[in-house]
């Protein structure tokens, strides 16, 4: 049942973003960027959005845009991530990752036009959007996606390698590099429903939760998944000397954490009552597909 909604969502961003880049001119670094966003993953980042759009009641055409950009922002996050100053990942999503199949330039080039296409998408007159939420969305946006999020978190995960660091620390650093995209996906629909700043720190609070269950469902996957279900190398991690809290604390002690993470955010969503199903449904996925 979740697969299928991952499915039925997928497309859906797929086919969004496929008529967007059909009404732009034509450039060099479309190819790659489709290459690198289109039919990849599971967009779970994205039917977040989809289910916190069914827990408050907001409509999905409202929500189509911020989805797409979502993605986009996650796609050239990972373009980069696989570059051979960074991660240097060879596959990604079950085939060549996109400075392997394009080369350097243009797979550092592809990821910035996805960052900067997420903005664009967002803005763009005709997506349901009152000017004072594009607004308020894209400063959210920024803030999720740059020196204080994702690239933050990124920038740390490569200064930690091979260092000792703390529980606090690794849990910042995981909070940036993968949580704080996931608090946009939910206070991103908070602000389109009008919720009060209070509810919407909240819901934000909550997805960043929800991205930390997340990176560490991923990080057990990297020591006992299968590269065909990650599609990607796996036991990586330990060679590169990742700082993760199941390097630090054990993959027991970690899984329990986990564990209670999870019981923690489901608790956080009992006042929705039922139009919170889909969401929850989405939590224990992202839980129990790796542990």
């Amino acid at each position: 049942m979740i697969e299928l909604k991952l499915k039925k969502n997928a497309k859906k961003i797929d086919n969004f973003l496929l008529k967007f880049l059909k009404k732009q001119k034509k450039s060099l670094l479309i190819s790659p960027m489709k290459y690198g966003v289109i039919s990849g993953g599971k967009k779970i980042r994205s039917t977040i959005i989809f289910d916190t759009a069914k827990m408050l009641n907001v409509e999905e055409k409202k929500i189509l845009s911020v989805s797409t950009a979502v993605e986009c922002i996650h796609s050239y996050s990972l373009i980069h991530d696989d570059l051979p100053c960074m991660d240097n990942d060879l596959i990604r999503r079950g085939k060549p990752s996109t400075h392997k199949k394009f080369g350097e330039a243009t797979a550092v080039l592809a990821g910035n036009s996805l960052l900067t296409l997420a903005f664009e998408i967002i803005s763009e007159k005709k997506n349901f959007l009152p000017s004072k939420h594009k607004i308020e969305i894209i400063n959210l946006l920024s803030y999720c996606s740059g020196h204080t999020g994702i690239a933050g978190g990124q920038e740390l995960d490569l200064k930690f390698e091979n260092k000792k660091k703390n529980f606090n620390e690794i849990i910042d650093m995981q909070r940036k590099k993968t949580g704080r995209l996931f608090n946009f996906c939910v206070q991103s629909v908070a602000i389109i429903a009008n919720k009060n700043k209070k509810e919407r720190r909240f819901l934000g609070k909550l997805g960043e939760e929800i991205g930390l269950l997340f990176q560490l469902a991923d990080d057990s996957l990297d020591i006992k998944g299968s590269k065909k279900l990650v599609g990607k190398p796996i036991k990586k991690d330990n060679k590169k000397g990742k700082s993760t809290l199941i390097n630090l604390i054990g993959y027991e002690k970690a899984h329990k954490f986990a564990e209670n993470l999870k019981k923690k955010i489901l608790r956080k969503l009992k006042k929705h009552g039922k139009n919170s199903n889909d969401l929850i449904d989405t939590i224990k996925f992202i839980k129990e597909r790796n542990f």
